[in-house]
């Protein structure tokens, strides 16, 4: 027996203003969590100091990833500055 599900509420479209602020927020945090693997990497003993450049090595492609897709969506560095006074005023 097949059964249909109905979608409860529509899915609203982001505006491109939205995808650009959601991007930026996406570096900052990656730009975060790779600062503080960093501080974690110095202090690291045994089989973690491999845990933590494997992290830090992942994040490293991830930012830099959403660089390039920032770049060419046309977001300049000043825009990312605004948003990240922002976003640690929030935090």
């Amino acid at each position: 027996m097949r059964e249909e599900y109905m979608r409860e509420t529509k899915i609203i479209e982001k505006s491109e203003e939205e995808k650009q602020k959601d991007m930026l927020i996406h570096i900052l945090k990656t730009k975060k969590e790779l600062d503080e693997l960093a501080k974690n990497y110095e202090y690291a003993e045994g089989e973690l100091i491999d845990c933590y450049a494997y992290q830090i090595k992942a994040n490293r492609a991830k930012l830099n990833y959403l660089m390039k897709e920032a770049k060419e969506a046309g977001i300049q560095l000043n825009m990312i500055e605004q948003i990240a006074l922002k976003f640690h005023e929030a935090i």
